[in-house]
């Protein structure tokens, strides 16, 4: 279902605003617009009441490093590693994959050789949205399911890709690992209150910009002069 409407969004949205060639300003700004409508419809489909998918009695965790985790952290953090795994699997390995790469790196170059650009990044949209469905099912088992539940993993999406590197999938993956560890070891290890967990995160984007803008595996980027 989420990777259907991720397709329907990219034909109806952002498949017309490619053609007109439009900033990715525009582009950014679009997300965020069609992002609070769909929160909006979710609301008035099913109300802003704030619901749970948990079912008998709250456990406590295994102890870990100091901490403690939960069974239900332990399968979000095995889950979210195999569909990671299988992911660079996939663009490493698979045909389609290895186009999506290519539109990615240079849409033109890309179209010049054959491969049709538009039909890529609809896949493209359905992957993303089939594994955006899949972590919000995830994030579901140990928080409280609400309509306006995505800002909060969007900001952390956003600051993990930073962090590892805007373009790479294990850099993505790496620096939401370390947002992760840094957010509750600043909890529990240091003794900082919940309430400023938050704040951990973007006191990291921010020295990462500061520091390495590029990111854990990014690199800087090479002008060619012709």
């Amino acid at each position: 279902m989420s990777g259907c409407v991720g397709v329907l969004i990219d034909s109806a949205i952002y498949r017309p605003l490619r053609r007109r060639k439009s900033p990715n300003l525009v582009m950014l700004l679009t997300s965020f617009g069609v992002f609070i409508f769909l929160q909006n419809v979710l609301q008035l489909a099913f109300g802003a009441d704030v619901r749970s998918l948990r079912t008998g009695p709250v456990k406590e965790g295994h102890p870990f490093l100091g901490t403690f985790i939960t069974n239900s952290q332990i399968t979000i953090l095995l889950s979210s590693l195999v569909l990671a795994v299988l992911l660079i699997v996939f663009l490493k390995i698979t045909r389609i994959g290895k186009a999506m790469r290519a539109v990615a790196d240079d849409p033109m170059a890309a179209g010049i050789v054959g491969i049709h650009t538009d039909k890529v990044i609809s896949i493209a949209f359905f992957v993303g949205s089939i594994l955006a469905g899949a972590g919000a099912i995830l994030i579901s088992l140990e928080t409280n399911i609400e309509p306006t539940m995505g800002m909060n993993a969007i900001l952390k999406g956003i600051i993990a890709a930073v962090v590892g590197g805007i373009g790479s999938v294990p850099g993505a993956l790496v620096g939401g690992l370390f947002i992760g560890l840094a957010e509750n070891f600043g909890i529990g290890g240091i003794g900082i209150s919940a309430g400023w967990k938050d704040a951990i995160a973007f006191s990291i984007l921010v020295a990462f910009l500061l520091l390495r803008p590029t990111g854990i595996f990014g690199r800087e980027s090479m002008t060619r002069r012709v």
